[in-house]
């Protein structure tokens, strides 16, 4: 079998064969065989992809206009970035999201893809660097250290309102469900205990409230992510960039982003922190711990079905067992908590990362943007898969919600304003003692009146509802 073609190119270390067909080079090839970690892969992140590009345009349009390079070799770089922006040859970004150098790797794969494409687009070939260089043209007036963490932040900033508009859609199925259950009288319950009265409709609304509080954390934060660094080149210091680039090309990148970007106050600084990246990745661990409370207490409501709470009907989506006929489990709760767990793991990976820093450079940013990159991935589809496979399938079953009610301790909380705390107590002691419900003692011992009682438990009384 014949050998699949190569065209020769040369770096520091000497010359490698590169295939002929691909569009990256030879730094490519090199941390193609250098970094084999994780299996994952470059691609498998677009939006970290398209910020890469978007970077590289902006820099292009900024270097153009300080004088760097001809309308020609702008044109075409422009042209090679929108593809890329547009999802084409993403699928030569096939770099391990695990590697050393602080991203010079992901750097020079997006350097060597766009300047080969753009070569294409001149009429030239592919590696015929002369004519658009990955380095002098691509690379002009920038390092990995400001144009990597750049493409980070509007990466993560276009992940971020994929992750909004998910659990929006997710928000506004609990809202539904709200509504449909708001007439399901239901007993609250903290500890485990029964409490008081409720709608099954006000715990269903508080799961949308409670995400929507994440989301409005979400939406504040994306101005941290776009505080960029550009034109801080190596350290901050801005060596090798002309003094109008850093202005230029973050008012560039504003325009082609249509982000409110806005260049770091002090590029030494920016260049080292990382506190963005922490910051958004606590957000995200912040939703994660509610979304796996919703889960947990989705899984307890509709527990059963004939020996737990059995309050809710989830879908069935596949059977739940490989032995035990007829089971159904809470599958999709379950995964979603799972990812939960996975987030919360990844923000403490971007806290030791943070933490590692030295100097004038933090070399463990690939690791971050892997980590928070695959925590959006992973919450978008969570939201997806929780709203389409469970919550919008949910159905009640309020003959159980009000067997509970009638025959729970908790109403005789709502007595107490009428009868004292003490007679409540002992009310409630022989209540457990003998079996018996609230209601029916307080009938029997004819303590309070029968019109008494209705105005007491009307359920927009009991569930403040009225109020």
């Amino acid at each position: 079998m014949a050998s699949k073609a190569t065209r020769l190119e040369h770096d520091l270390l000497g010359d490698l064969a590169v295939p002929a067909d691909a569009y990256y080079g030879v730094q490519t090839a090199r941390a193609l065989e250098n970094f084999r970690i994780s299996g994952v892969q470059l691609r498998l992140y677009p939006n970290f992809i398209k910020g890469l590009a978007m970077t590289k345009l902006g820099a292009a349009r900024a270097n153009f206009d300080t004088g760097g390079f001809s309308k020609e070799i702008l044109t075409a770089i422009e042209g090679a970035c929108n593809e890329i922006i547009d999802g084409k040859l993403h699928d030569q970004f096939q770099l391990d999201v695990y590697q050393g150098g602080a991203g010079t790797s992901t750097n020079m794969n997006a350097n060597e893809v766009i300047a080969n494409r753009a070569l294409e687009l001149m009429g030239h070939k592919k590696g015929e660097y002369k004519y658009c260089d990955p380095h002098d043209h691509v690379n002009r007036s920038q390092s990995t250290n400001d144009s990597y963490p750049t493409a980070m932040h509007i990466g993560m900033a276009l992940g971020n309102a994929e992750v909004i508009a998910a659990f929006n859609q997710l928000i506004d199925a609990f809202r539904a469900k709200g509504e449909e259950f708001s007439n399901i009288l239901k007993m609250g319950r903290t500890q485990l205990q029964d409490a008081v009265p409720m709608t099954l409709g006000q715990e269903f609304t508080a799961f949308a409230e409670t995400l929507a509080d994440e989301v409005k954390a979400l939406e504040n934060i994306r101005k941290v992510l776009c505080e960029v660094s550009m034109g801080g080149t190596a350290i901050g210091t801005g060596l090798n960039a002309p003094p109008e680039y850093a202005h230029k090309c973050a008012d560039h990148l504003a325009k082609i982003t249509n982000l409110p970007i806005k260049l770091a106050r002090n590029l030494i600084e920016a260049t080292q922190d990382t506190q963005a990246f922490v910051l958004y990745s606590s957000v995200q661990k912040s939703l994660a711990i509610k979304l796996a409370k919703v889960g947990n207490d989705l899984r307890l409501l509709s527990s059963g079905p004939r020996c737990g709470l059995h309050e809710i009907n989830l879908p069935a989506v596949q059977p739940g067992s490989s032995i035990m006929p007829g089971k159904v489990n809470p599958v999709i709760p379950e995964v979603t908590n799972m990812v939960a767990y996975r987030v919360i793991g990844n923000d403490l990976v971007v806290t030791l990362s943070a933490e590692g820093g030295q100097l004038q450079l933090n070399a463990f940013e690939p690791v971050i943007a892997a980590a928070i990159f695959e925590s959006q991935t992973l919450l978008v589809n969570a939201a997806r898969t929780l709203r389409v496979y469970c919550i919008e399938g949910i159905t009640a079953n309020p003959e159980v919600c009000k067997h509970y009610i009638d025959s729970s301790i908790g109403t005789v909380t709502a007595l107490n304003p009428v009868i004292g705390y003490d007679k409540a107590t002992e009310l409630a002691a022989e209540a457990l003692k003998s079996g018996e419900g609230i209601i029916e003692l307080v009938r029997e011992k004819h303590i309070l009146s029968d019109k008494q009682l209705d105005e007491i438990l009307n359920p927009a009384t009991l569930t403040g509802s009225g109020r």
